[in-house]
């Protein structure tokens, strides 16, 4: 937003989204990139005889460990002195966290001082409200803040920003274009909603037909589909496990997952995350004691995991998982919901990513939203298991059924993936988010990142470490035309704040190099290059794993990047 508006002359109502004039090829072009050359393309396939290893972590120099600890606690400090005097001297002004005429506070000042004290700093890189579809390019409305982003003001204006912000995997995110077509028809028919849940009124052909794609596409018997992702995860674990069964969870799944189990009454233990050892250890111990009160076996033992874990960029070990299933029977649950349809030669996800017959997980969930440019999750298992979910879950009795837009939305993407529709669009979609995902990541560990994650993750963690590094980076990127999502403090530790970019197929090759050129500038100007090399990036193989701190020019990088990403191992 240009900084010499008077602010008071600027409206606080978010404003309504200009008409567009733009010819359909135009639009389709801002929406879904084409190809520029054949040579832009990759496979997301795990080679059966490579040994699985696991994704090394660089460390920033102790000076950022230090200053990003002093930071916090300088914050602390001036925020809980600034509560104290203020709730003395100006009450009036902390109406919210004082007794008042009998009532108790609404909230402490103790449980409220992260989201008042530091996520206000940076609420104008959260929420910013757009407009348009979340396709190659999305529109984020210009705004400025007259209080210290206490509030917003808007211009009516907005800019037109490259995405790497939204889950728009495959690039579906569009509005012209054969699943639009087919939504559009199936409202014809079908209206907008069933108006009820699937068990009362709202089951139609379209559902049945639906859940068979799906269940094709996994390579599972039977599916269950739901109108939230995150509710089929919270509503899951109460009808198939009670007080006398176990959960164990990776520490470092979704809070989906977590509210779930805590909902079912579950007994709950933690293993690090992909550590094959210390879960084995756990089921060794879990088995041998039983239940904690009485000794008796546990009635179920269930597993549960991410296929892509999308605050890291890693992949569950599922290998070893499986291993471990054969040898001490527990129920293995695999949460797909940001690895279905992006990883895999044809977006089977990480079973076909790891070369495992779907057959050997219990369950296996997923999204919608992401993969497919669609919404809601589903539950894919045998056949016993989805009857007794279609009778006991409370998502499926009480919640509304997914609309037949929706529906037809979903069933054309997996039917483009799958090669049934459209030719070889869906091949391309696939191998172009490959090539994409390895560009980028292999670009940004040469420019001396540190990036998290594996090699054909679509998901890029980069490490920021210090929280006043996060508006500093996402503000920059959002004036040189880019989105980016920030995530810090409690959704990662605390001394890990990171900026998280989700790669698309919708992005070319030219989209990238821009990416690449911006973030080697913004590393330089808020000093954000400390990577040490361990973890790949240095200009020689040879050189790998020595400790070499990787410093490309970006001339360098965009000359031989495109063509290295393609190799097995990212160096």
């Amino acid at each position: 937003m240009k900084d010499y508006y008077d602010i008071n002359e600027l409206s606080s109502k978010v404003p309504d989204p200009p008409v567009s004039n733009l010819p359909i090829e135009e639009k389709a072009k801002m929406e879904f990139g084409p190809l520029t050359s054949n040579k832009w393309l990759s496979v997301a396939q795990l080679d059966p005889n490579e040994e699985i290893k696991p994704s090394i972590l660089d460390e920033p120099p102790y000076f950022i460990v230090l200053t990003t600890y002093l930071d916090y606690l300088v914050f602390l400090l001036i925020g809980h002195c600034k509560d104290f005097f203020g709730m003395l001297l100006m009450p009036q002004y902390f109406s919210a966290l004082v007794a008042k005429d009998g009532y108790p506070p609404w909230y402490s000042a103790f449980e409220s001082f992260y989201p008042r004290r530091l996520k206000r700093r940076l609420d104008d890189c959260f929420a910013r409200p757009i407009h348009g579809v979340p396709g190659r390019f999305m529109n984020c409305f210009n705004r400025a803040t007259p209080d210290y982003n206490e509030s917003f003001r808007y211009d009516g204006t907005s800019t037109p920003c490259l995405n790497l912000s939204s889950y728009n995997y495959l690039g579906f995110a569009q509005s012209v274009g054969k699943c639009t077509e087919d939504s559009i028809e199936a409202v014809k028919k079908y209206g907008l909603s069933s108006c009820g849940p699937r068990n009362l009124i709202g089951n139609t052909d379209l559902h049945q037909n639906t859940e068979r794609i799906l269940s094709k596409f996994i390579g599972k018997e039977d599916s269950i589909l739901f109108s939230m992702g995150w509710g089929t995860n919270a509503h899951l674990f109460s009808s198939m496990v009670n007080s006398k069964c176990l959960v164990i969870s990776d520490s470092l799944n979704h809070a989906s997952i977590r509210f779930g189990i805590r909902l079912s009454g579950a007994a709950v233990k933690v293993f690090p995350h992909n550590d094959m050892n210390a879960l084995e250890k756990l089921l060794r111990e879990s088995i041998s004691q039983g239940q904690s009160k009485s000794h008796r076996p546990w009635k179920k033992i269930f597993v549960c995991v991410e296929g892509l874990y999308s605050m890291e960029g890693t992949y569950c070990n599922l290998p070893g998982l499986v291993s471990l299933r054969n040898k001490y029977h527990f129920y293995l649950f695999v949460d797909e919901a940001h690895s279905i349809g992006a990883l895999g030669e044809h977006g089977r996800g990480i079973c076909e990513y790891f070369n495992i017959n779907p057959n050997n997980i219990d369950i296996l969930m997923g999204t919608l939203t992401k993969s497919f440019g669609a919404a809601g999750g589903y539950i894919s298992a045998n056949k016993n298991i989805i009857d007794r979910l279609r009778l006991d879950i409370t998502a499926n009795n009480y919640s509304e059924s997914m609309p037949p837009a929706v529906l037809q939305q979903i069933s054309t993407s997996m039917r483009i993936i799958a090669g049934e529709l459209n030719g070889n669009e869906g091949k391309e979609r696939l191998q172009r988010i490959a090539f994409n995902s390895r560009y980028l990541r292999l670009g940004l560990k040469r420019l001396g990142y540190i990036i998290y994650g594996a090699d054909d993750s679509p998901v890029i963690p980069l490490l920021l470490y210090n929280p006043s590094k996060m508006p500093g980076f996402s503000r920059k990127m959002l004036e040189r035309g880019v989105a980016v999502v920030i995530v810090g403090y409690p959704a990662t530790d605390v001394i890990s704040s990171r900026i998280r970019f989700c790669m698309s197929s919708a992005l070319t090759k030219e989209d990238i190099d821009r990416i690449l050129a911006i973030s080697a500038d913004i590393g330089d100007e808020l000093n954000l290059k400390f990577s040490t090399g361990i973890a790949g990036g240095e200009k020689n193989p040879g050189d790998w794993k020595k400790g070499i701190r990787p410093r490309w020019s970006i001339e360098e990088v965009l000359a031989k990047t495109p063509e290295d990403c393609k190799k097995k191992v990212l160096y």
